[in-house]
């Protein structure tokens, strides 16, 4: 299930005994799980029922334990296992697989398994098979092998909550999603550029929409001025100079804007993301022209203002057949430099504004 679904049946109060919440989105972990402890402890006494274990520190039969005890003074006992991934490396350390559907049963691999412990994971499984009416047992791992028998029984029990990365696309309607529960409009150009400012973790994300809920005020929109003041201390403005400096050829002009905007601070990335967003409008914009669309058409299209149209149609012009193409290339060469090269991150931005001029 998603995490949607998980949060509306905590919402419901229509708990499951089991939840396996599996990924590596660590801000839909959280949630999911405080949702779901919160639903377990209506109608009791928060905290009474409840047991918080961290796999490998407590053997599994004595988590079992806990989620098959009677609740005391409520109708349900919470209980939270994570970093069940951790029992899968000891697992696969012992050379043990258990009755995971990788080794089998059968030959070698099974009498030797035979000859171990159970696996505690073969061990959650199968008190999923039988769980306590009376618990709700949730737990949490980044990952786990897709053949292990509490994956599978997780996913032919519906009790799996994947919580994975967002993609790039899903993003923009994630944080209008998000903007909205804060009670401030976002306009869809501006929740792009914010993706591509503040993403792709989403507690990055969440957290850069609270700090812009409370700079414009309540029910206020969510502008991109508010962006500049907020997530990065460079204005759009700022980078359409950097932009139309780099469409005129002008290397001196690029480089002194990027001195100016440049902050140490995050290395670099949100400056590159603001360029990236930006030049992203230009390549929408210029295909919608080339589609027959006229300026003011393209530019709704591209989310780009009307007071910044005339603008962008001259650097467009201004550009060789392919340019934009060429530039969005050095643009995810210089991201994954930035993200994994040990060259200083500053030294990045300039090369690769020297092959955008270049071109």
């Amino acid at each position: 299930m998603t995490p949607d679904q998980a949060l509306k049946e905590a919402a419901t109060g229509a708990l499951r005994p089991v939840y396996l919440v599996m990924g590596e989105e660590r801000w839909l972990v959280d949630r999911v799980v405080s949702a779901l402890r919160e639903a377990a402890a209506k109608g009791g006494i928060a905290g009474f029922n409840e047991d918080k274990f961290t796999a490998g520190d407590t053997p599994v039969e004595s988590i079992l334990g806990a989620a098959r005890m009677l609740p005391m003074m409520g109708p349900r006992r919470f209980v939270l296992v994570r970093g069940v991934e951790r029992w899968e490396k000891k697992d696969d350390a012992d050379g043990d697989d258990g009755d995971d559907e990788r080794g089998g049963a059968g030959g070698a691999g099974g009498k030797r398994s035979a000859s171990k412990q159970a696996s505690p994971l073969d061990a959650l499984a199968e008190y999923a098979k039988a769980p306590s009416p009376s618990a709700v047992l949730v737990l949490v791992a980044a990952k786990l092998h897709g053949q292990r028998r509490l994956v599978t029984s997780a996913k032919k029990g519906d009790f799996l909550v994947s919580c994975e990365p967002l993609n790039r696309r899903a993003l923009p309607g994630f944080i209008t999603s998000i903007a909205r529960e804060k009670g401030n409009p976002i306009s869809s150009d501006v929740a792009d550029q914010l993706a591509e400012l503040a993403g792709p973790e989403l507690g990055y994300v969440v957290d850069a929409i609270e700090r812009l809920s409370l700079y414009v005020g309540p029910k206020q929109p969510i502008t991109e001025d508010a962006i500049a003041q907020v997530v990065i201390r460079v204005r759009q403005s700022t980078v359409w100079e950097l932009i139309d400096a780099l469409g005129r050829r002008r290397l001196d002009r690029a480089l002194a804007a990027l001195s100016d905007a440049y902050d140490p601070r995050d290395g670099g990335l949100r400056l590159l993301g603001a360029v990236s967003w930006s030049v992203r409008q230009m390549v929408k914009f210029e295909s919608a022209l080339a589609g027959g669309a006229s300026q003011a058409e393209a530019a709704q299209r591209a989310g780009v203002a009307p007071y910044k149209v005339n603008d962008v149609a001259q650097t467009i012009q201004k550009l060789p057949r392919g340019a934009l193409g060429g530039w969005m290339r050095l643009l995810a060469e210089a991201d994954l430099a930035l993200k994994s090269s040990r060259r200083p991150a500053q030294a990045v931005l300039e090369t690769m504004l020297i092959e955008m001029c270049a071109r």
